[in-house]
């Protein structure tokens, strides 16, 4: 879907109430039920760009068991993203191969808090749009019964099964 069929659905977030008699009740009973809907964009992953000035390389001997190798030559590094702060260091005997790991290890990290910031965004906004669930915070009526829906916002109604088929766009202007 794109960012303007969710637009369009977007009168449809909220509590909807649900009413029918089911085949098997013999007093005639309405039986209410109550579900809400959150329109949202899909969950897509961000892909995490980190240039160069947002880096900050050190060069160091490595620490521990090496002997005059590991303790001569800086190989190990440190690589910091200053945006963030997030640090990332690789101690091997390879000198290119710890900055590709530290660098990778440093843009999986980086992607993951961007992730999770994007998941509370959508969260709190699925939470402001469902309400509280309960029957009295209702967007939508959809009684079986009178074959009836009606926008409580718009205060528009068309028929349920006109609804159930996806056509309630008249329900909107």
């Amino acid at each position: 879907m794109s960012g303007t069929d969710l637009l369009a659905l977007d009168g449809e977030a909220g509590g909807h109430r649900i009413q029918g008699v089911p085949p098997t009740e013999r007093r005639g009973r309405v039986h209410t039920s109550t579900v809400t809907v959150a329109v949202v964009d899909p969950e897509s992953a961000r892909e995490v760009s980190i240039s160069d000035h947002e880096l900050k390389i050190t060069w160091f001997s490595g620490t521990g068991k090496g002997g005059q190798h590991r303790n001569k030559h800086q190989n190990s590094c440190r690589v910091v993203h200053i945006l963030t702060g997030f640090s990332e260091t690789r101690q091997s005997r390879e000198k290119d191969a710890n900055l590709r790991d530290a660098v990778g290890a440093l843009k999986k990290r980086v992607a993951a808090a961007l992730e999770a910031q994007d998941h509370d965004v959508r969260s709190a906004l699925r939470r402001e749009q469902i309400g509280s669930g309960m029957r009295g915070d209702k967007t939508v009526t959809i009684r079986f019964q009178d074959d009836t829906a009606k926008h409580h916002v718009t205060g528009k109604s068309i028929s349920a099964s006109r609804y159930m088929r996806g056509e309630m766009d008249e329900l909107w202007s």
